[in-house]
């Protein structure tokens, strides 16, 4: 292929990326909640969620131009992939909400730096009440909390059954009619690239806005919106768990 057609390759795969990445969904909303979660570099988080959903992408990619993805047209995959996603939002939503409703893991404006701590012995109940509660400042108390962005990226994007369908019947005729193949390896990383550069620009966008302007977000506010995130996923964990079995 010549240089110009591996260019319309690489925007029409950046433009049909970013009009996906827009939309809202689980992987937006996590992202969103972790951001907020962080307590440095949360401007990281939209890159890092990227990664693992690009790693996922990657194989799912080459098996669409190897031709051995159709079995995930079937109800029963589907089914499959709409009750597995589904338990696992639930549980990303449920902890979230939880670990919110107890002042958990907001990290909203700058950084107060503590007191040296003085040598004097503190009371053995009084520094096992301290311990959990430290714990909890620090945003480990739920899933959101302690699955890495990466990792997050690449099991959000798994439990998404309409991921799968969309990659299924656009990505694949995106492939066919560009006669994206191995063969032809250098449209295969043109289509692969352009469609990440999508994705990461928008969400990278969205962590750096969020991260680097939360200091004007009041408190109260960031938890009403680390709640609303909570029953979003719920939201979308329920429905996406009971569409696959009411559409077929």
């Amino acid at each position: 292929m010549s240089l110009a057609q591996l260019w319309i390759v690489f925007s029409l795969s950046f433009v049909m990326s970013l009009s996906g990445a827009l939309m809202p969904g689980p992987l937006l909303t996590y992202t969103i909640a972790r951001t907020l979660r962080a307590r440095g570099g949360g401007w990281l988080t939209g890159p890092r969620v990227i990664a693992g959903h690009a790693a996922l992408e990657s194989v799912l990619v080459c098996g669409l131009a190897l031709g051995v993805m159709e079995f995930l047209g079937a109800p029963l995959a589907a089914k499959i992939i709409g009750v597995t996603g589904a338990a696992l939002l639930l549980y990303m939503g449920a902890g979230l909400i939880r670990e919110t409703a107890r002042g958990r893991g907001i990290d909203i404006g700058p950084t107060v730096r503590r007191p040296r701590r003085t040598r004097a012995r503190v009371p053995r109940g009084i520094q096992a009440s301290r311990e959990p509660a430290e714990a909890a400042v620090a945003g480990g108390g739920s899933l959101v909390g302690r699955m890495h962005p990466v990792l997050a990226g690449a099991l959000v994007s798994m439990g998404n059954p309409y991921w799968w369908i969309w990659w299924v019947t656009i990505g694949s005729a995106f492939l066919l009619k560009f006669d994206v193949t191995f063969s032809r390896w250098p449209a295969l990383l043109a289509f692969f690239l352009g469609h990440e550069a999508g994705d990461l620009g928008w969400y990278s966008l969205v962590s750096s806005v969020l991260h680097f302007g939360r200091k004007g977000i009041p408190r109260g506010a960031a938890t009403v919106i680390l709640g609303t995130c909570g029953v979003v996923i719920i939201g979308f964990g329920l429905y996406l768990g009971v569409s696959p079995f009411l559409s077929r």
